[in-house]
């Protein structure tokens, strides 16, 4: 029996992608799991420019179970941060314009990896993040 996932666009707009994303552990885990696909995003529809990457400006999850790490894809992946195991947030890094992708290489997407996963652990993360072209 596979985990069960779910994710979903909520906005693909101008400027600003929503994604929500829905795990429960069955038997596998998520290593580095693409969630923000930029190259499946909407262009500009000002200039028809190409979304190359995005800046995660919110983010709200509830983890039971599991911590999720929230990876920018790159040669090498850089941590934006992980999200700890049993807990409920909000985090806001809009004073700032958002968390930027610092990777060297940089494909402009988002990943995910459960970390301590077990029969049942779950979480529930939605992510608000400014397009870059």
């Amino acid at each position: 029996m596979a985990d069960t996932v779910t994710n979903k666009t909520i906005v693909d707009g101008p400027r600003t992608f929503v994604g929500s994303f829905a795990y429960t552990y069955v038997d596998t885990g998520e290593s580095a799991v693409k969630k923000v696909d930029v190259s499946a995003l909407s262009a500009n529809p000002s200039t028809g420019a190409a979304c190359t990457g995005v800046r995660i400006n919110k983010i709200w999850f509830s983890t039971i179970g599991v911590s999720v790490k929230i990876l920018f894809d790159a040669s090498t992946d850089t941590l934006a941060i992980e999200l700890p195991a049993d807990y409920s947030d909000t985090i806001d890094y809009s004073s700032f314009g958002g968390l930027v992708n610092t990777a060297t290489s940089p494909t402009g997407d988002i990943m995910f990896t459960t970390v301590g996963h077990g029969a049942g652990d779950t979480y529930s993360v939605v992510l608000e993040c400014i397009k870059t072209y």
